[in-house]
């Protein structure tokens, strides 16, 4: 069921939200060509599940590129500062470049982008992204071995050579480069060598606990807390710094020569919200209120977890103010519980 529109509640909306640094995650495609265990796909079915049984479909696509853009506009112009892409593996979608360009070419444009992808088309797609069309580039580098792409990516080919040659190619044109990693199992052997790796090429370093889904949690226990990892950056870091402050997504960072690993670690909290009081899956949530998602499908989600709390944005995709009211008043709802 996708939500409708609540009625209004306390007046926080994209104001509370912005100033508690919380981010919109525009999922381009639920298409990837990966199907790693972990994905939670932005809440919709992971490519994974798709692979193996093709009578399993994400929902059908409802935006095109002129909508997204408008939605872009609309809610960032609302308040929020921080646009992240996302897929699947965003570069797969054809909408990726008219979207990402044109949001470039807008003038005095108050938000940052940031682009997450798996590297896998990053050369072929890096010479209109050096152009300007994204300000931070993340890429998922979750293995340093082909034989770890397979073990996580349910024997999927990879080439982390190529994602290397992709990410080594971006260093030298684009601003901001990081290395996101999620620790697991079945890489937590090779964290030395991509820690190694991006101090070699000066790129930070963000590892991610697992956000376990209705997905995921049914592959295996393949979840790895960051103690030891963080014991082991404090034995060689230069400083240390906790930070709390915003929508949840709590971290610790370490200073590790000319480059920061930031360690997304769910034991120091999230910022839960009204709605969250009587969730029944808040006793397994590590997420916390931190983003609104923005899929192909037309609708906003306040929570990864809980895509019954979806709103569907599409009777307003010509209107902005009224677009903009409704997710208002959506998030409002949510941080109250009303929803």
């Amino acid at each position: 069921m996708v939500a409708t529109t609540p009625p209004t509640t306390t007046a926080e909306g994209f104001a509370g939200f912005a100033a508690r640094r919380g981010q919109l995650r525009v999922s381009l495609t639920p298409r990837c060509q990966l199907g790693c265990w972990f994905c939670h796909n932005e809440g919709e079915i992971p490519p994974r599940l798709t692979h193996a049984d093709r009578t399993l479909r994400p929902r059908p696509r409802a935006l095109d590129a002129d909508d997204f853009v408008r939605t872009i506009d609309a809610l960032t112009a609302a308040g929020l500062r921080r646009v992240f892409f996302t897929g699947g593996e965003p570069l797969l979608s054809p909408m990726a470049r008219p979207i990402l360009t044109a949001l470039a070419a807008a003038p005095h444009r108050p938000y940052a982008t940031a682009l997450i992808t798996n590297g896998l088309r990053l050369l072929d797609d890096l010479p209109w992204l050096a152009a300007g069309a994204v300000d931070r580039l993340k890429v998922s580098l979750h293995y340093f071995s082909d034989a770890s792409i397979a073990a996580i990516a349910g024997g999927k080919p990879g080439d982390v050579d190529h994602i290397r040659a992709g990410i080594e190619a971006a260093v030298e044109v684009i601003g901001q480069v990081e290395i996101n990693l999620l620790l697991q199992e079945h890489n937590e052997h090779e964290l030395p060598q991509i820690l190694a790796y991006a101090q070699d090429i000066g790129v930070n370093v963000q590892v991610i606990e697992l956000v376990p889904t209705d997905h995921n949690t049914r592959v295996g226990t393949a979840r790895v807390d960051s103690s030891r990892l963080c014991a082991t950056l404090r034995r060689r870091a230069s400083s240390e710094r906790l930070v709390t402050a915003g929508t949840g997504q709590a971290k610790r960072e370490f200073r590790l020569g000319r480059i920061t690993v930031d360690v997304i670690d769910a034991a120091l909290g999230r910022h839960h919200v009204g709605q969250c009081a009587t969730c029944p899956v808040k006793p397994a949530c590590v997420e916390g209120f931190w983003s609104l998602r923005l899929d192909s499908a037309g609708t906003l989600m306040p929570c990864l977890l809980r895509p019954d709390l979806r709103l569907d944005i599409t009777p307003h995709l010509n209107d902005p103010t009224a677009l903009t009211a409704a997710a208002s008043r959506h998030i409002d709802a949510f941080a109250a519980g009303l929803l």
